[in-house]
């Protein structure tokens, strides 16, 4: 054989080798893997101002401390419906002709994952205080402030969109601040942000690893296992805290107070059960943003949405009446 000394045949051997793997490595495992993990029924593209939101969370660094994989363990169940499968990605195109597609997946979470924050925090109300001034909502926030993403004006515009900031946190600005066509592009993006319920008939990943579901302080002496408590202090940290903040207090102009709150002392929970499960638009007029469906979203069960009542009854100084599971289950039964 002369190939070794004959570099027309060896480099059409190399091109052909490098050819081969391609196909076997690259391309037979990309089209199967597309064929096998097809969108969800139910997902979508991304708008125009969302994906102009996607490439403004990119430029802006935030996949640095924000993952988008919800992990089948269970100290990821707070950010998610269920562990995150291949077709939850399937929609991901490329950003234009010369960039690749960017899932954004992450790999570290300085903050919470956001595969599902628009459900959690549907507003643009919250989204657009947390830009502003992390601490303005989370007071333990370490998010840097994207206060470059809004403009101070003397009023308002009617096109504009003004941002409820709480005294503390407006450093000296006299005037309104609105937010700007990047922060609002942002929000639209980080409101795309959904899980899709996956369809019927198809298994749901569980999540694993998690505490003991079960509890007893006599092993071995036949007394059957009590299930622990569900903590409702832990519940509202996770489904309502970020607005109506841990002392019950909300914040002026934006979020309204749960200690004193008629609708949390009212002795019927018909409203509460309502305004958790469907959300609340009732004091628009007075500059509070529109409540999302917090229970519905978050997929709250009775004794979930139980749990949470009776920690808002209870807290702050509040001394509502407790309300029962089966009271909290017919009223959840009748929204249906």
């Amino acid at each position: 054989m002369d190939i070794y000394s004959n570099h027309k045949k060896l480099y059409l051997l190399a091109l052909g080798l490098f050819l081969a793997l391609t196909f076997f490595v690259a391309i037979i495992p990309a089209s199967d893997m597309q064929n096998n993990n097809a969108p969800l029924p139910g997902s979508k593209y991304l708008s125009r101002l969302e994906t102009r939101g996607k490439a403004i969370f990119i430029a802006e660094g935030c996949v640095a401390c924000h993952t988008q994989q919800i992990r089948n363990v269970e100290m990821d169940r707070p950010w998610g419906l269920r562990p995150s499968i291949a077709a939850d990605y399937a929609r991901n195109q490329r950003i234009d002709t010369w960039t690749n597609t960017a899932t954004l997946m992450g790999s570290e979470r300085t903050g919470p994952d956001l595969t599902n924050v628009g459900n959690r925090q549907s507003g643009a109300e919250w989204h657009l205080m947390h830009l502003y001034n992390p601490r303005s909502v989370v007071a333990a926030s370490v998010m840097p402030s994207y206060q470059w993403l809004f403009i101070e004006r003397d009023y308002a515009y009617p096109e504009d969109v003004p941002v409820s900031i709480p005294a503390e946190f407006r450093k000296g600005v006299k005037g309104t601040i609105v937010a700007s066509p990047d922060a609002l592009a942002l929000v639209a993006y980080l409101k795309s942000l959904k899980q899709v319920p996956l369809p019927t008939g198809k298994p749901v990943p569980a999540f694993l690893y998690g505490k003991e579901a079960a509890t007893t302080s006599n092993t071995g002496s036949g007394i059957q296992p009590s299930k622990p408590a569900i903590d409702g202090a832990a519940l509202y940290a996770a489904n309502c805290q970020s607005c109506h903040q841990e002392n019950g207090l909300g914040l002026a102009g934006a979020f309204p107070a749960l200690k004193g709150s008629k609708i949390v002392l009212d002795p019927d929970p018909d409203v509460q059960v309502n305004v958790i499960m469907k959300g609340y638009n009732g004091r628009v007029s007075e500059g509070y943003g529109t409540m999302p469906a917090v229970g519905a979203n978050n997929n709250l069960k009775p004794e979930e949405v139980t749990a949470i009542i009776n920690h808002e009854r209870e807290s702050w100084g509040n001394s509502g009446k407790r309300v029962t599971l089966a009271e909290v289950k017919k009223i959840m039964a009748s929204l249906k």
